[in-house]
């Protein structure tokens, strides 16, 4: 029913920029939460950014003033742009939706459906 496929991740230094896209099919925007999460080696998974329906985002502290949530429904697409990366920011990231809008936009408890992420990996 629900597919997310992402892509867009990559290996690049600190500082650069990088956008990632999830494909979304089965999505529908005008009721779904949607949003990125993202998990490190030997850390917990944690919330990255969330959109609600009715465009309203949400951001983890760490990617407050330099990641942007965005979609484009005709193309049925979530994109992720991560600007001023630092090593921090190492990990596989994961396009998310939430049929509900159940819970908090990061609580990975609520997440009925997961892509199968993407890695980026910021060098020093």
């Amino acid at each position: 029913q629900v597919q997310l496929v992402e892509s867009g991740g990559g290996s690049v230094p600190s500082g650069r920029s990088l956008r990632l896209s999830c494909v979304a099919s089965g999505v529908t925007w005008n009721t779904f939460c949607m949003a990125w999460f993202r998990q490190a080696t030997g850390k917990y998974r944690e919330g990255v950014a969330g959109l609600d329906p009715d465009g309203t985002t949400y951001y983890g502290d760490s990617a407050k003033g330099r990641f942007t949530i965005s979609r484009d429904s005709a193309k049925n697409t979530l994109y992720l742009q991560m600007n001023n990366l630092n090593p921090e920011d190492t990990a596989k990231y994961y396009c998310t939706a939430d049929p509900y809008c159940s819970g908090d936009w990061s609580d990975s408890h609520a997440i009925d459906y997961w892509g199968k992420g993407t890695l980026v990996t910021v060098s020093s």
